[in-house]
């Protein structure tokens, strides 16, 4: 997604999950082995991967449901997606797509906002808290980084209509 290759990351997605659904239908027998560790980790950069695709592209979010992973896989996945989108908006804030940036920065703003309310011990959660956490660290770096590029461009458009009007 980050190279603005979408149709190759979907397709390497897909057989991501292809993989992950023959890992889960493995482990099935065994599911204190298919709740924690490699699997979840496997779910949830899944998740991740199909997540951030389509916060990139604009697209309603797949559920935990519709992807076959778990919800705290799901939950994680989100928080890293969200994560993910900095990369993406500060690509977007270079080429100098303003309007772009502060869309994608509402997005992450809005996952945010719904994973902080989510308030379940560590254990049930996959370690939910550090991953918001971390995406708060992010949020709060890209707002700044974006504000600083908003003002730097209206002093350059002021700048340059006072030159204008010298003329």
């Amino acid at each position: 997604m980050h190279l603005l290759r979408p149709e190759e990351a979907l397709r390497l997605a897909d057989e991501a999950g292809g993989a992950l659904r023959e890992a889960q239908e493995a482990l099935a027998p065994f599911p204190s082995l298919g709740g924690s560790g490699p699997l979840h980790d496997a779910a949830k950069e899944y998740a991740e991967a199909r997540l951030t695709a389509a916060m990139v592209a604009d697209a309603p979010l797949p559920s935990a449901h519709d992807l076959g992973v778990p919800p705290a896989a799901w939950l994680n996945g989100l928080a890293e997606a969200a994560s993910e989108l900095r990369r993406h908006l500060l690509d977007r804030l270079r080429q100098g797509d303003l309007s772009r940036s502060e869309t994608l920065l509402a997005t992450m703003d809005g996952a945010y906002g719904m994973l902080v309310t989510m308030d379940y011990p560590d254990a049930v959660s996959g370690g939910l808290r550090r991953t918001t956490d971390a995406l708060r660290a992010v949020l709060e770096r890209t707002r700044g980084d974006l504000t600083t590029t908003l003002l730097q461009s209206r002093l350059q458009t002021a700048l340059d209509q006072a030159a204008a009007s010298l003329d």
